[in-house]
């Protein structure tokens, strides 16, 4: 048996429990997927952590928000976290637990799939936290021409423009102060925020500031389909929802659980409930 949880808040709802049993079914194997809340659990972030390791569980996934938190814990990372300063999936070995960021590889993936062909050109990019910080990678990595960070928390969006850049790439990073700055001539919206998902009601970017953008994207899967992602559609965007990340970010990292590769369109199906 391959025991696997999952670390975060508001996460009653998720359905990463049930892609990677799932996953496992179609290799084989399997595995026992636990959410873990801390708040449900009497601990805080470290205890379930510590749990988690001294109790059986082969890895862990962390979502929001505690993708950069984990960081301080992790006795190695892959180059991709260290320079997102995130990490959402981890793996308990003899040499400690060990991290990585499926969340950018993942998104990376999703965009290519969703999008075949496109570059995202300059984006505007909301919410500088954990999924903030793995997307905003990842739109470097697909060749961004410009990415434009907002977050309420001006220090965090200036550390993320300052990680980003000594990424080296060729796309110019800058901290805006506004999200219509931010969304001013933009040709992709993204947000990387909880606001629309299960518990934190509403949209985080204005109606207003929609039309006339190429693509949107919503981290927020549950639910997928989001107010944001509703009013990019009215407005006529090609958008991809946050399921597409959650599937694609799913399938490397239960790749890294178990060294299996998932016959990816029938975990799609089942998912879906074909």
């Amino acid at each position: 048996m391959i025991r696997l949880g999952l670390i975060g808040d508001n996460i009653s709802q998720s359905r990463a429990w049930r892609l990677h049993t799932l996953a496992g079914e179609l290799c084989g194997l399997e595995v026992v997927y636990e959410n873990l809340i801390p708040a449900e659990l009497g601990k805080d972030f470290d205890g379930v952590f510590d749990h988690c390791q001294s109790g059986g569980y082969r890895a862990i996934n962390i979502t929001h928000p505690y993708k950069e938190t984990v960081m301080a814990r992790l006795a190695t990372a892959t180059d991709a976290a260290l320079k997102i300063g995130a990490a959402n999936t981890v793996v308990f070995g003899a040499d400690g637990p060990a991290g990585c960021n499926t969340d950018a590889s993942g998104f990376e993936a999703a965009f290519r799939a969703n999008f075949p062909g496109e570059k995202p050109g300059a984006a505007a990019l909301i919410g500088a936290g954990g999924a903030g910080r793995a997307v905003g990678y990842a739109l470097l990595m697909l060749g961004a021409t410009e990415l434009r960070v907002f977050d309420i928390d001006e220090r965090r969006a200036n550390g993320l423009v300052a990680a980003l850049r000594a990424v080296g790439s060729q796309t110019v990073v800058v901290n805006c102060p506004t999200i219509d700055l931010a969304a001013k001539d933009a040709d992709g919206l993204v947000n990387c925020t909880p606001i629309g998902m299960n518990g934190y009601p509403g949209n985080p970017i204005a109606a207003e500031h929609i039309p006339g953008k190429r693509w949107a994207f919503d981290a927020i899967y549950t639910p997928e389909e989001t107010e944001f992602l509703h009013s990019a559609r009215a407005a006529g965007l090609s958008v991809m929802t946050g399921f597409e990340l959650f599937f694609y970010q799913g399938l490397d990292g239960f790749a890294v659980f178990t060294g299996r590769a998932v016959p990816a369109e029938r975990l799609r199906r089942g998912l879906r409930g074909a």
